[in-house]
């Protein structure tokens, strides 16, 4: 496989010298890790580089260019100052609860510092088998690695709490899911990679040594003002709590979903994690599940808020010999406000509103519009930009997404009478919900375009321009105007955990 437009080797200094690379997490019990090489993989290609986050890492924009980049990104080759390991959680998968699990086909290489004082965890997914791989083969494909190189982006240019990913590298190497694929690695980044999974781990094999230890190590690492407090332990998990209620708002107002919420793909920061068969809502449906494997609807669109909160039970059930059980109770019984008031912060900004709670009708009212007419959550949000809140102004472009035109009519003349009590003039108003409303999303469609073009001909060329839209997905982009519409019927994609 190899990308049309290669990369032009750079023999000069190796940028990769230069990370300065420690490994804070070694220093956790040993219990927690394990020390493992990357398997090498034969003949990698880098098809994408992203230096936007070589940037946040203190890493030359230009190392790409770098003759051995693929080999340093794949694994092939350590980064100066790397020492992998792979970590041990466990996790409630399906409701159900598997006490040993852990990273799989991920490499912890180490962390460095960022731009502002901050520290990023560098992370290999697909780089080969570990302790915890549990029979399988530690590979990434190159279908599902793309998919999560573009979602780390979309996310990110949406301003949605997520890690992030610095490369993606290909290789002919023979990878087995449902058929015979090829592999693929990519280099995520992240303030850190701790997992509701590890905390459960240390109390499912009843170890509340290292589950302090892990406690504290996330205090002084993300918290150092907390260390000392006599309450710390509350304190994060109440913080885990408020940064998970946020970072389901931004999913619900955004409209995607996940897939797999187990509580080992629950960050304790708060981030987007483990990209799977997730997907953004094309027409809204409450209802909607991205994951085959996800028979009993587990993880749809409309369960993800009240999953995040039993989750947080899970947790809190793991940080019970640290703290009190009312403690704890008290910690997570703030989630459902917190998440309904920063689900109302978005959505009325989407719609031009102040955050009021008078304003949960005309959302839910808005909503139900939407799925009854099947109309596409995007399109219409950004199309509600250029709402024109003068009476009886037909307001075309949004009317005509609807079949029922009498329907749409009743609840623009509620959202005028809105406006009219709460907003600036429509200009003012369009300027604001322009920001917040994307022009662009990942839809699986075009992800899966992308998908062939690289697979069957190594083209590059529309990855390069997706990543540019996605970086900027607010702004209008004229030349790739067609990636804005809905797809075209029938060409919905449903996706498994290999993806």
């Amino acid at each position: 496989m190899c990308p049309t437009a290669a990369f032009q080797p750079t023999p000069t200094t190796n940028p990769f010298d230069a990370l300065g690379l420690s490994q804070r997490f070694a220093a956790l019990p040993a219990g927690l890790h394990h020390a493992v090489d990357a398997d090498p993989v034969p003949d990698p290609v880098l098809l994408h580089f992203n230096r936007t986050v070589a940037q946040l890492i203190g890493l030359d924009p230009q190392a790409g260019q770098h003759e051995l980049a693929a080999h340093y990104l794949s694994g092939n080759r350590l980064l100066p100052g790397s020492q992998p390991l792979a970590s041990l959680y466990a996790g409630h998968q399906f409701g159900h609860f598997v006490s040993r699990l852990g990273d799989g086909r991920a490499l912890l290489l180490g962390d460095v510092p960022g731009m502002h004082d901050e520290r990023w965890e560098l992370q290999l997914k697909g780089s080969g088998r570990t302790p915890y791989s549990r029979g399988g083969d530690g590979r990434a494909v190159l279908r599902s690695s793309l998919r999560e190189y573009l979602c780390s982006e979309a996310m990110a240019g949406l301003g949605i709490p997520t890690t992030r990913a610095l490369s993606l590298v290909a290789s002919p190497l023979p990878v087995w899911r449902e058929t015979q694929e090829t592999a693929a690695i990519v280099l995520r980044v992240s303030p850190s990679f701790v997992r509701f999974g590890h905390f459960e781990a240390m109390y499912a094999h009843r170890q509340p040594d290292a589950l302090r230890e892990l406690a504290d190590f996330m205090l002084r690492h993300h918290f150092p003002h907390w260390i000392d407090l006599p309450d710390r332990y509350e304190r994060l998990l109440a913080e885990t709590t408020r940064r998970t209620a946020t970072l389901l708002a931004h999913w619900q107002a955004a409209g995607f979903t996940h897939g797999v919420m187990n509580t080992d793909n629950m960050s304790m920061l708060g981030l987007t994690l483990d990209y799977g068969p997730f997907g953004f809502m094309d027409h809204y449906e409450p209802g909607f599940v991205c994951n085959h494997s996800d028979e009993s609807g587990r993880y749809a669109f409309d369960q993800q808020p009240d999953v995040a909160g039993w989750n947080l039970t899970r947790l809190a059930q793991a940080l019970s010999p640290l703290i009190s059980e009312e403690a704890g109770i008290a910690a997570i019984s703030e989630y459902p406000a917190r998440f309904a008031g920063a689900y109302i912060q978005r959505m009325s900004a989407r719609l031009g509103l102040p955050a009021q709670r008078e304003h949960a009708r005309l959302i839910l009212s808005m909503l139900e519009l939407l799925h009854a007419n099947q109309v596409d959550y995007t399109t219409f949000l950004r199309r509600l930009c250029h709402f024109d809140s003068t009476p009886a102004a037909p307001n075309a472009p949004l009317r005509d997404l609807f079949i029922d035109r009498a329907a749409f009519d009743a609840w623009a003349d509620d959202y005028r009478a809105a406006l009219r009590q709460t907003a600036p003039d429509d200009a003012q108003r369009s300027r604001a919900m322009l920001r917040v409303n994307p022009k662009y999303i990942l839809r699986n469609h075009l992800a899966e375009q992308i998908i062939a073009a690289v697979r069957d001909h190594g083209d590059t060329h529309m990855l390069d321009a997706m990543v540019t839209v996605l970086q900027a997905p607010f702004d209008e982009h004229p030349q790739y105007e067609h990636w804005a519409d809905p797809p075209p019927p029938g060409s919905q994609v449903m996706l498994s955990c290999s993806s």
